[in-house]
This record gives C-alpha cells, structure tokens and sequence, in this order.
C-alpha cells in the first residue's frame, strides 16, 4: 500500500539520521562556546600556531597560506564595517551619528564577532587539513606574496580607517557606559567667573 504525506517522512534511513544527529551534537557543542569569547579565541590561537608550525615544518603550501591570509583580510574588514553602510546605503535603519546631537546609536558589525571567530577558526582548520595534500604545495617564491600581502594589508587598512574617520565611528566598545555623576557639571560652575 502506498503511504500519503507525512508518513513516508517518518520512516528515514540511518545514515542521513545519524548525520543530523552528529550535526545537533556538533551545533550544541558551538551555542555552549557563545559566551566564552576569550577562551574561543585562545583555541583559535592555538589552532593557528598549529598551522603555522606545520607550514614552517613542511616548508611549503605558501600558496595556502597566501590565500588564508586573503580570506582573513576580507573577515577582518567585515568585522570592522558597519551593518549600513552610510557611504552606500541611505535607509531608514539604524545608521552611524554624524553629527554631536545625533541620537546614540550602537555601532552593529556587517561581520558579528562570532562568525568572524567561527569563520576564522574554520578557515585554519581547512588550511591545516590541505597541508597534507601535495596538489595544493605549488612551488612559490613566498617572499613576494609576503611583500604583497602586507602591501594589500595596508592599503586596505588606511582605506578602513580613512571610512571611520569620515562617518566618525569607532567599532569597539569597551563595555558597558557608566554613569559618573556630576563632575562635569561641578566643573563648569567653577569656571563661571562669579
């Protein structure tokens, strides 16, 4: 007899199962890391002087290094551009203040921390593992991807900054604002000339 709707669904084999539940595992494991930024980033630290030690070691893959370096510039400039960007995109969303007696307004990422992390930690673990594949070791000379990367770097860097210099907006905050009292305003009175 033929089933109807969601009765064929019900019946699934084991390897797509066992695949979903390997993967609410893994996810399970990631959301438990969310508020642990600094140790997350320790192990990314890790993991990328894992990497580097085996490039060191093998004397090669400087391609793959090349193009690391490449994806993690375009994260890091992700992380430090704004969701909208005032250059591009003029929107009744929340934008950056441009002027003094603008309301405040929270600077949001294009890239949040967390995928930049995720996105980072990724991007190593895939280099290590080409590493042990010889088809990605083609035979370069390093140092002028070097002088190129850092070329690019910088270029990339001042064009980013001159962006936030001109929007006036800094992507780092450094907790939570508190309030201090009157200070400044007992200040003033003191130079009132009375």
């Amino acid at each position: 007899m033929e089933r109807i709707g969601g009765d064929a669904t019900s019946v699934s084999s084991p390897l797509p199962q066992w695949g979903h539940d390997a993967w609410r595992i893994y996810q399970y494991y990631l959301d438990k890391t969310t508020p642990h930024t600094p140790y997350r980033w320790i192990g990314t630290l890790i993991i990328a002087a894992i990497y580097c030690l085996r490039v060191y070691y093998v004397q090669g893959f400087y391609i793959v290094s090349y193009g690391l370096g490449i994806y993690l510039l375009n994260l890091l400039i992700g992380f430090l551009s704004p969701l909208v960007d005032p250059e591009v995109d003029v929107s009744d969303g929340p934008l950056l203040p441009t002027k003094g007696s603008d309301e405040f307004k929270p600077f949001i990422r294009r890239l949040p921390e967390f995928k930049f992390w995720y996105s980072m930690t990724k991007a190593f673990c895939i280099a290590f593992v080409m590493t042990f594949f010889s088809v990605f070791d083609v035979p370069v000379f390093w140092p002028i991807l070097l002088c190129y990367w850092i070329v690019l770097f910088f270029l990339t860097m001042r064009r980013q900054i001159a962006h936030m210099i001109k929007y006036k907006y800094i992507p780092f905050s450094f907790g939570k604002q508190k309030y201090t009292g009157k200070k400044a305003s007992a200040s003033s009175n003191g130079s009132r000339g009375d």
